[in-house]
């Protein structure tokens, strides 16, 4: 009965998120291509923090209902799905004992459509498609401990309508670098001649993963991290900076991460992140706090949470799932996805201290013991001579005697 009225509250959440959940605009999706280049990039500079090893992370956002995330036009309110699908891919190769060499290639494809899909789009006549890849090459020395890594990006647009769309470029082609020096790094996006992000990264966190220690006063050293964006707004330049701090808060498992946004803007967001020990953070749960900002002007606080469990998350009104879906509130976000990491025989998730602990279980063995046993094989059936000049064979736990002449046989 506890079970079945569980269940209950469950689904009458579930649908009165559905029921509730706010449109999405335009104006978002339009964007979408500078929120997918980076938030890539991001995850980049993660992964160099050790510049070796291998990644993999692929995942499928969805929404179930087609009143879940309503498209709000000039022309009203439309019912569709947002969705968002992606993969990240980095692999390394041991030059020599201090040396790797690595790839990486990261995609995102996202927007709205009025009809659901799994890979091939309906393009309904309300919808916007676009897609972000990048790719590039690293190299890593663990002896000084420094990364570099370059390559390109390509933003296309798929589709949008050019009833409610502004007119967009198909194709655009960026390209980025990263250099890391121990706990500093530097990563900028550059189009043509001009930036459009430049990001300043002092990670200052002991991670035991890297070499560092796993616990102390070191583990306990903030990350910052501060980033200009390049925004443009009636033509002229609007450019704002995001400043990010990670504080570990409890034996790195317990994170606070809070953004804010000059010179305009202030509060950007607070989540808090609970990562339970020896999942190394394949298992998490987080609240969030985001500040808005509307068209009309008026700002609110939209408060959330997401649950992450190796390969689902559910979020509702989390800070991430605000900027990296188009602003989606008022509803539940699912993802079904799978990322993991590997340095050596250590295996982690996204952002990581330390590696999850892998079970082993090793056998002795002692060579005496063997040797023993070889040679005891060998004296099997072999004649030994005892005090008495008598001649004794010993096989198999039975003793034969063999006798003089003069000696009588089993007794009297």
């Amino acid at each position: 009965m506890k079970k079945g009225l569980n269940k209950l509250f469950f689904l009458l959440a579930l649908a009165a998120g559905v029921a509730y959940a706010d449109p999405i605009p335009t104006e978002a999706l339009t964007q979408g291509g500078l929120v997918m280049r980076d938030r890539q990039l991001r995850d980049i500079g993660l992964v160099m923090r050790g510049g070796r090893g291998g990644f993999f992370d692929i995942g499928y956002t969805f929404t179930p209902s087609s009143e879940q995330l309503q498209l709000k036009s000039k022309y009203g309110v439309h019912d569709g799905f947002a969705f968002r699908h992606h993969y990240g891919i980095f692999g390394s190769w041991v030059l020599d004992s201090v040396s790797h060499l690595g790839f990486l290639t990261w995609y995102d494809r996202a927007g709205w459509d009025s009809q659901d899909f799994f890979f091939f789009p309906h393009y309904g006549k309300f919808a916007h498609i676009s897609s972000a890849f990048t790719w590039g090459f690293s190299y890593t020395n663990t002896k000084y401990d420094v990364t570099a890594a370059l390559g390109l990006q390509h933003q296309n647009l798929e589709l949008a309508s050019k009833r409610v769309y502004p007119n967009e470029s198909d194709s655009l082609l960026f390209y980025w670098g990263h250099a890391r020096y121990k706990n500093i790094s530097i990563q900028g996006s550059f189009y043509r001649n001009s930036f459009q992000t430049l990001r300043l990264s002092l990670d200052l966190e002991s991670r035991e993963l890297y070499g560092g220690v796993g616990s102390g006063y070191k583990t306990y050293l903030p990350n910052l991290s501060a980033t200009i964006y390049r925004r443009k707004n009636n033509g002229d330049d609007d450019n704002f900076v995001r400043l990010n701090l990670e504080q570990n808060l409890y034996e790195q498992q317990l994170y606070a991460d809070v953004s804010y946004d000059f010179p305009k803007g202030g509060f950007h967001s607070a989540i808090l992140k609970y990562y339970p020990a020896n999942f190394s953070r394949l298992i998490g749960f987080e609240a969030s706090c985001l500040r808005r900002n509307e068209i009309g002007g008026s700002r609110e606080l939209l408060w959330g949470g997401a649950i992450d469990f190796i390969i689902l998350r559910l979020g509702y009104n989390s800070a991430f799932d605000y900027d990296n879906m188009f602003g989606a509130k008022g509803t539940f976000i699912a993802e079904i996805h799978i990322d993991v990491g590997s340095i050596g025989s250590n295996r982690f998730g996204r952002g990581a201290a330390k590696a999850a602990p892998m079970e082993t279980t090793q056998k002795s063995r002692d060579p005496n013991k063997g040797l023993n046993y070889r040679s005891e094989l060998r004296n099997i059936g072999t004649p030994t001579v005892d005090a008495q000049g008598n001649k004794v064979i010993e096989a198999k736990g039975i003793r034969y005697e063999k006798v003089d002449g003069s000696a009588t046989q089993g007794g009297n």
